[in-house]
């Protein structure tokens, strides 16, 4: 089965730490940009992280950086973001996506919003709060 599967979503203090996993199968992660993107219900979904497969660049929300780290694990095909430092604002579902960013013209990680993907989660939920 084709698919990508969040996990380790929760409830958090201010300050907490928490690693939000996402699964792939059927498909190999490496052979896509993946991104994190977060939406708060009745507000703009917004991408928090992406990192390129083309050259290993990463980009992240300005919110999110110095806090939070895309990674990818070829071997386990499972892609993560560790978020440090979580904030209130930080509360929202994540969802992991792949798109294979060399079938888009112009399109880079840094100006993907979601759109387009190849591949898409069902997400995780993450709070924030004391």
């Amino acid at each position: 089965q084709v698919q990508l599967v969040e996990s380790g979503g929760g409830l958090v203090q201010p300050g907490g730490s928490l690693k939000l996993s996402c699964a792939a199968s059927g498909f190999t992660l490496a052979d896509y940009a993946v991104g994190w993107f977060r939406q708060v219900p009745g507000q703009e979904r917004e991408g928090v992280s992406c990192l390129d497969n083309r050259d290993g660049t990463t980009y992240y929300l300005d919110s999110a950086k110095g806090r939070f780290t895309i990674s990818r694990d070829d071997a386990k095909n499972m892609l993560y973001l560790l978020m440090d430092n979580l904030k209130p604002e930080d509360t929202a579902v994540y969802t992991c996506g792949a798109i294979d960013l060399s079938s888009v013209p112009n399109l880079t990680c840094r100006d993907w919003d979601g759109e387009g993907f190849d591949y898409w989660g069902q997400g995780t939920r993450v709070t924030v709060s004391s």
